[in-house]
């Protein structure tokens, strides 16, 4: 099959659409190769089916073991990853990808095109329920054009389609196991990653070796990383500071500043889009009443709630999932803190003497309860009378996520604005928490999908944002930055403002590092 890409969108890609067609720069420094990587994590990774992963710990495991077509870069653009560079037709429905010819899966065998067609089409299959499928975008047809060639053709324009396939459940696999025995990788990745696995220990550890055959030369830097799952935050940040780990992705508000002024430890804070939100089940009382849920949005102090719960670490929300980290962020005045207008809106909605509520809450990240716990006394003078129900994270996801009426949410920063409000809110969402299903906001976030200007997608966005902050489908009282801890002599490490993505192929231990 032949295909000719329109020279003129081309062109467009590398500056409108994030396209790149050579590998990321290295990180700046002296890259030393060997030794050993200590990560701490307290939330463990369980799935090692890539497609299949939820967690950032999963996220983690799949980028050390399996590779994408492109990659996420800091600044939200797509970069190579095993795709070398890309081009769109005239109307963004057709994209060419060129395969890299030295990519190899970790049992031996070549990467080739048809593997990512067969990787495409077993993430499409509805069957398989993979998680964030509906964020690869229209994807309508995927085929292979030759051995290192591949076209994927979408239903409509659509020029975030690099940027899309970063996603960390598109992963490549064989095509003998996406069309053959899927289920054998949920215990042998077989990916074409920097690592392959060599111990997995649910809620223990994993560790990871380096893989001599992988397709950029130089790189991974480590030897080997070790994986290491504590129970709880506290016991991540104790082992940091003990020296038992040398890199904590992760560290809860109030830790901070305790854990990035201890000696020998670097503090990281990058700004995210990250956030929480209370999520309401809008088909179900009391919530499928607008009104009950505008009083909820009024009943919350979104500046203290900042300050309380992200220790100042974070920016307030306006109940959307974009803030000033997206590129099509639309400001609008802060809602305040009204407990009256509250009241007023519940004796409309038929509550004149207020309404009980159970909020339920997971232990981990620790600030979903804290915020729950806050929210109760918060919302108490506007009529809200609300129990808090935490319970630990495996409980959470297997009883509440998805199921429950009110709840506390907890999401990563999205690489577009399309991507978050697909991946929570629109009719067709991945993870259709709040059954909004509103068919104006619908229509509004896929026509900003499907025009390349800028200046309309920017109107539209703004409009479904407008939308949101109106009927209130959930609430979204604050962000926050992404925190994390590295030791002194843990170099190239950079923090991702999306939350998933973490590279670290990428980094090296110095001369400083203690033997082990």
């Amino acid at each position: 099959m032949s295909w000719t890409p329109s020279r003129r969108l081309v062109l467009q890609s590398g500056a409108a659409l994030g396209v790149l067609a050579a590998m990321p720069s290295l990180a700046a420094g002296s890259p030393a190769p060997g030794g050993t990587l200590r990560v701490a994590l307290n939330i463990t990774p369980s799935v090692l089916n890539p497609m299949l992963a939820r967690l950032n710990s999963e996220y983690l495991l799949g980028e050390l073991l399996y590779s994408g077509l492109t990659t996420l870069t800091p600044e939200m653009t797509a970069a190579p990853d095993l795709a070398t560079e890309w081009s769109a037709n005239e109307d963004a429905t057709e994209w060419h990808f060129t395969l890299r010819d030295n990519a190899v899966f970790s049992n031996g065998s070549p990467l080739t095109s048809a593997d990512v067609v067969a990787s495409f089409k077993k993430l499409l299959d509805p069957a398989t329920a993979a998680p964030g499928s509906r964020n690869l975008g229209p994807i309508s047809d995927v085929v292979a054009d030759g051995d290192l060639g591949v076209i994927i053709r979408t239903s409509s324009p659509y020029g975030d389609l690099p940027v899309a396939l970063s996603y960390p459940t598109a992963k490549i696999v064989p095509a003998a196991l996406a069309e053959g025995d899927f289920e054998s990788l949920a215990t042998t990745p077989v990916g074409t990653g920097p690592f392959k696995l060599v111990e997995f220990s649910p809620d223990q550890r994993a560790v990871v070796e380096k893989r001599d055959d992988y397709f950029v030369p130089e790189l991974p830097y480590l030897d080997r990383i070790e994986i290491l799952t504590f129970p709880d935050a506290a016991g991540a940040v104790a082992a940091t500071m003990a020296g038992e780990v040398d890199l904590l992705t992760e560290v809860q508000p109030p830790d901070y500043s305790r854990v990035s002024s201890a000696s020998g430890l670097v503090g990281l804070r990058t700004p995210s889009g990250r956030f929480l939100d209370v999520v309401m089940d809008c088909t179900v009382e009391p919530f499928n009443d607008p009104k009950v849920r505008e009083a909820l949005s009024y009943a919350v102090d979104r500046e203290a709630m900042v300050e309380l719960v992200a220790e100042g670490y974070g920016t307030p929300g306006n109940d959307t999932p974009i803030n000033s980290a997206y590129h099509y962020y639309s400001e609008a005045p802060l809602k305040a803190y009204d407990p009256e207008k509250a009241k007023a809106l519940l004796a409309e909605a038929g509550y004149p003497d207020g309404i009980k509520l159970e909020l339920v809450a997971s232990t981990k990240p620790g600030y979903r309860s804290a915020m729950a716990v806050v929210m109760r006394e918060m919302a108490r003078p506007a009529g809200f009378d609300i129990a808090v129900q935490t319970m630990d994270h495996s409980s959470y996801l297997d009883q509440v996520w998805k199921k429950g009426k009110f709840y506390v949410g907890y999401y990563n920063m999205q690489p577009t604005e399309g991507t978050i409000l697909n991946l929570l809110f629109t009719s067709e969402a991945s993870w259709n928490e709040t059954r909004w299903n509103n068919t104006e906001f619908d229509k509004l976030v896929a026509e900003a999908e499907a025009t390349t200007d800028s200046a309309a997608r920017e109107k539209l966005y703004a409009d479904a944002q407008a939308l949101m902050r109106k009927d209130v489908p959930a609430l979204v009282p604050c962000f926050f930055d992404l925190l994390g801890a590295r030791a002194q002599y843990v170099e190239g490490y950079v923090q991702h403002p999306r939350g998933a993505n973490f590279a670290l192929h990428k980094v090296w231990v110095t001369e400083d590092a203690p033997t082990r």
